[in-house]
């Protein structure tokens, strides 16, 4: 029984990160437009207002700088020549620090001492500037000394309010805030939009692992596009057709072998019924009964062997393949089965390459000959022939076993290696077969990296052929 999925929280699903992720990018790039340009834009008014005031400064400073001492008539006469300076205050102080000149009067600083820091360090000899941006206006403050000859007579210092250039600067923080709210407006939009798109088709591969889950295996996810998501998509379809193969393979793997192995004791136990409700059975007939009995537990112990070796050979146990020299495992297949092959009058003959070696374990290569040549002597006809053949081609040992017998129809030829599969039941089953052999054989095979075909031979019989690599001799 498949469990329920759990549903996850908003804040925890792909969905909710992924647009988070993209909001919290586009704030930190918000962030940096509407502060950088503006810092910039500031430091620029700055440099401006500097250059301008300590200029404008600098010149009063000139226009005073005189063999006299500064006084309220001669200041002001200076002040009227230069005219309106445009700037919000003027003040002149003398060499004690006394203020003989100032343009806002209602401060009632004339006739006192200067208690302004700018002024303080003008009459030191300094060139003072302090600029600030409060209340959406600049105000900028300059003081410059005044010298005659390496005297100071006094200070000049000057006072700029401009709320102009103020109201510009608050101007384009404002658009810089509306279009950055229009920014977040689209990018909350496209941000849902695509974090939806992708997890979206998160979502749909998820729900169709969860249907797989519950063995609908030849459930499929429609793929789209070319990237990583596309291709997981193509990744999971092929993951679930083989896991539908493999299905289907283990459900009729398991149909055939229980069929195989009911039979042998479906003839057992009407064996042993027929001796056990029989009372007036003689001894002769038990005696053949009984060794019936045992030749179908011996078929018993055929299948349960070769299911045993297919199931070692699908666990995919790793092995330690060595150098085996063909000829001597042929000779112990050929010595084992020339009884067999003496009573249906077939004769057998090994055509092996000189020193032919293959990389491979001694009994899987025993296997697959044994297999291979069993099944030719018992598919074969009387007076008939078996040939073992073997030559090495480049980086393969290629083998080859030829019968004369009855031959394999050209439409069962690609199905004779299936588990349990035989192209004549009733034959197969006389001649002991299990239908198993074959599919040892290419199993087999391939754990060593080979393969094993068959085809029709030209008049009568099947042709095998066995690929494994062949083991070189040294400084070959």
């Amino acid at each position: 029984m498949g469990t329920t999925a759990e549903k996850v929280p908003f804040w925890r699903s792909l969905q909710t990160k992924y647009a988070l992720t993209y909001l919290v990018v586009i704030a930190a790039v918000l962030a940096l437009l509407n502060t950088y340009p503006v810092l910039v834009s500031q430091k620029m008014v700055f440099q401006s207002k500097q250059t301008s005031l300590q200029s404008q400064a600098a010149v009063v400073a000139s226009a005073l700088a005189g063999p006299d001492a500064l006084s309220q008539e001669g200041v002001s006469r200076v002040m009227e020549v230069l005219g309106d300076t445009g700037l919000s205050r003027v003040l002149v102080a003398d060499s004690s620090g006394m203020v003989v000149y100032d343009t806002a009067s209602a401060s009632g600083a004339m006739g006192r001492y200067a208690m302004l820091g700018e002024v303080v360090s003008a009459l030191k000899g300094n060139d003072v500037f302090r600029v600030d941006f409060a209340a959406g206006a600049f105000r900028s403050r300059a003081a410059v000394p005044v010298t005659y000859r390496g005297m100071t007579l006094g200070a000049v210092y000057v006072d700029e309010y401009d709320a102009e250039q103020g109201s510009f600067l608050l101007g384009v923080q404002q658009t810089l805030r509306t279009i950055s709210l229009i920014i977040v407006f689209v990018a909350m939009t496209l941000s849902l939009f695509f974090s939806k798109a992708l997890t979206g088709r998160i979502t749909e591969l998820l729900g169709a692992i969860r249907i797989v889950r519950e063995g609908e295996y030849s459930h499929r996810v429609e793929v789209s596009g070319r990237d990583e998501m596309s291709q997981m998509a193509q990744e999971f379809n092929a993951l679930t057709g083989r896991l539908q193969t493999t299905e289907e393979v283990r459900r009729r793997f398991v149909s055939d072998a229980s069929h195989e192995l009911k039979t042998p004791l479906a003839s057992i136990r009407l064996l042993t019924d027929s001796i056990l409700q029989n009372e007036a059975v003689d001894p002769d007939t038990v005696r053949e009964f009984v060794g019936d009995i045992g030749e179908e537990a011996e078929r018993l112990q055929r299948i349960t062997e070769k299911l045993l070796t297919l199931t070692r050979l699908d666990a995919g146990t790793p092995v330690e393949a060595e150098a085996v020299p063909v000829e001597e495992v042929a000779q112990r297949v050929t010595h084992m089965l020339r009884p067999l092959a003496r009573a249906v009058e077939v004769d057998l003959r090994v055509k092996l390459e000189e020193g032919l070696t293959v990389r491979a374990t001694r009994d899987d290569l025993y296997q697959i000959l044994f297999n291979l040549m069993e099944n030719a002597v018992k598919y074969n006809l009387p007076g008939g022939e078996i040939t073992l053949a073997g030559k090495g081609e480049e980086a393969w040992a290629v083998l080859t076993v030829e019968d004369t017998g009855v031959g394999i129809p050209e439409e069962d030829i690609d199905r004779i290696f299936d588990r349990f599969y035989r192209v004549d039941k009733a034959r197969s089953r006389a001649a002991g077969g299990t239908g198993l052999g074959l599919s040892i054989v290419r199993d087999t095979a391939r754990r060593h990296g080979g393969d094993v075909t068959a085809h029709r031979r030209e008049g009568k019989g099947t042709c095998f052929t066995v690929r494994l690599p062949i083991q070189k001799e040294e400084g070959q």
